[in-house]
């Protein structure tokens, strides 16, 4: 999304509660994640984010069936999520991996993390975060002036919708190119070995082993 093209680029649909029966996917497709705050055990996901790089984002709206916050009936996204033929490329995979597999109960991979990737051949930088990849390799400015907007509405605003598509919208864009250097500084298997083990991350995390976390020196 450059500046001239307005909030958002690429088309977007909006889902309530679930992706329609006839949807389909093959090979890989971006996934984000918004929620009510960054604390998985208190706070709820409210929406999905889907693209398969096609210029549209299908955005899931989920409104969890109990109390606690669990119990969401969205059996064609887990479906989605689950399938081990499909690739999910998300952008910091393991918050978005931990809070999937925590509200949806299911296993999500495999996945490939743009800013692992970016972690791994940008060292030139401390600027992982998706909007400095995407303005760095792309050339493409994305606004995040709704990132701490209210998730959890009923209804919500177009800004909302436009901000949660652009998240997916360029993330098989970006990770062509992140894929491409990845293999041009030789660290494509260590890449690997990184996104395999993100589903044990989540599980770790959601244990309390992300603070001390395992693999810290700290007592």
């Amino acid at each position: 999304m450059s500046a001239a093209q307005g909030p958002c680029a690429g088309a977007i649909t909006l889902h309530k509660n679930d992706l329609p029966d006839h949807m389909r996917f093959t090979g890989s497709i971006a996934v984000d994640t918004e929620t009510m705050g960054l604390n998985p055990h208190r706070d709820r996901l409210c929406l999905v984010q889907i693209s398969s790089g096609d210029g549209t984002a299908h955005l899931v709206q989920l409104i969890p069936s109990s109390l606690d916050g669990q119990g969401y009936d969205c059996p064609n996204l887990k479906r989605v999520l689950a399938d081990p033929s499909i690739t999910k490329i998300m952008h910091y995979a393991r918050f978005d991996v931990r809070i999937l597999q925590h509200a949806l109960g299911i296993t999500v991979s495999p996945v490939v993390c743009t800013k692992i990737a970016a972690r791994l051949v940008r060292t030139f930088t401390d600027r992982h975060g998706l909007a400095a990849l995407c303005r760095d390799l792309l050339g493409v400015d994305l606004s995040k002036q709704q990132q701490s907007s209210d998730w959890g509405a009923r209804e919500l605003k177009p800004e909302q919708l436009a901000y949660a598509a652009s998240d997916v919208l360029y993330l098989h864009d970006l990770w062509h190119k992140l894929s491409t250097l990845l293999d041009r500084e030789n660290r494509r298997d260590i890449a690997q070995a990184c996104y395999d083990f993100l589903p044990t991350r989540a599980r770790l995390d959601m244990l309390g082993y992300d603070d001390p976390d395992i693999f810290s020196h700290r007592a």
